[in-house]
């Protein structure tokens, strides 16, 4: 009886002239898009400069600032008022004011001031810009120390130097970051909204009376439903793994194993979802705006832009009844740090509690009688 109920759903993917297209579609479009558009690392970021002191040392600062690639030089204005009006009319992000005596100050007391003034409409824009920019300037202060070192009395006079090392992700790229939680994402779509959608569109061709009538019982009808996308959901998974690979270079440190492991319970949490979903809906319209409600909040709050360290303290407490939250996790542990399964037992036993759970739910709110 199973075995041809899964022929019944494999025969109706087919024969939708759209579905396999998106199947294959819609993670090759991700892959290559979105680690590029859902980037936090800002640049371009435009600068107005009032330089007052107009010397060699502020000019070197000048130089160095805009060298680092992060920051465009769109004027250098006279005042602060004109620097502001550049501000107003979008011209520039961040103004950056050198004041006079700047060299003067920093021969002969050894510091001096500088003003950072940024536009925070776009406070995250301001925040990083802010901080691009004191990073830069602390830089350019170690260095006139460096020019500056003197001996005293036959002694050097002691500094030090940090070299930071940066594990899993050497080169603070954040596409290494999002690629695995993009995958996520893609499985979390097709392999949710997919069944949900199937058998409302079934409710409402009038098919599914036709099995209602048979004497299959709801735990097989529901096997059929959630088999055919699990699937799916592991074409989606290799399609994703090979796009990281080849596009981006990035391969799991971990056992491939692990990830397949936690990606089947995963597919069987999110399809059993979309099922419960679909049994309470009558109508295609109606399963989509309840599937994509629960989808994104889902998906921002589960850690795929933002640390779910960094939220409210109600919010994390939401998100302990958040499956992506644990399946992020785990694909993050095991393609960036190679984490091993022993390492990630409180998410495998949360997974399986969601997937019993949910295909639970879905098997007994199924009705076969209206």
């Amino acid at each position: 009886m199973l075995k041809f109920l899964i022929e019944k759903e494999f025969k109706q993917i087919k024969r939708n002239a759209f579905l396999p297209k998106l199947i294959i579609a819609m993670p090759i479009m991700m892959m290559l898009i979105m680690p590029w558009a859902a980037n936090q690392e800002i640049r371009g970021i435009k600068l107005s400069i009032i330089d007052s002191d107009h010397s060699t040392y502020s000019e070197r600062l000048i130089y160095k600032i805009i060298s680092s690639g992060y920051f465009e030089l769109t004027d250098v204005s006279p005042t602060n008022d004109i620097a502001m009006q550049s501000i107003e009319s979008g011209n520039a992000d961040i103004i950056l004011e050198i004041q006079d005596d700047f060299e003067k100050n920093l021969v002969d007391e050894g510091a001096s001031a500088v003003m950072i003034s940024a536009n925070a409409v776009n406070s995250m824009k301001a925040g990083l810009g802010s901080s691009y920019l004191a990073s830069i300037l602390t830089d350019y202060a170690g260095e006139l120390r460096e020019e500056s070192q003197q001996t005293t009395a036959g002694a050097i006079i002691p500094t030090f130097t940090i070299s930071p090392q940066y594990k899993f992700n050497p080169h603070l790229d954040y596409k290494v970051f999002m690629v695995p939680a993009l995958m996520v994402m893609l499985l979390t779509l097709l392999t949710g909204f997919l069944p949900a959608l199937n058998i409302v569109g079934e409710k409402e061709a009038g098919t599914i009376e036709q099995i209602n009538v048979t004497p299959v019982k709801k735990l097989i009808f529901v096997l059929a439903k959630l088999i055919p996308y699990w699937t799916i959901g592991f074409i989606v998974l290799i399609i994703g793994m090979l796009l990281a690979r080849f596009v981006y270079g990035i391969s799991p440190a971990g056992n491939l194993l692990t990830i397949f492991l936690f990606t089947t319970i995963y597919i069987l949490v999110v399809s059993g979802m979309g099922l419960v979903i679909s049994n309470y809906s009558d109508t295609m319209q109606q399963a989509m705006f309840v599937m994509f409600f629960f989808i994104m909040i889902l998906i921002l709050m589960s850690g795929l832009f933002t640390p779910v360290s960094s939220m409210p303290g109600w919010a994390q407490k939401i998100t302990i009844f958040n499956p992506l939250k644990y399946f992020m996790q785990v694909m993050r542990l095991v393609y960036l740090k190679g984490s091993a399964f022993h390492e990630m037992t409180s998410q495998f036993f949360a997974l399986c509690s969601f997937a019993v759970v949910l295909n639970t739910w879905a098997v007994l709110s199924y009705r076969k009688n209206n």
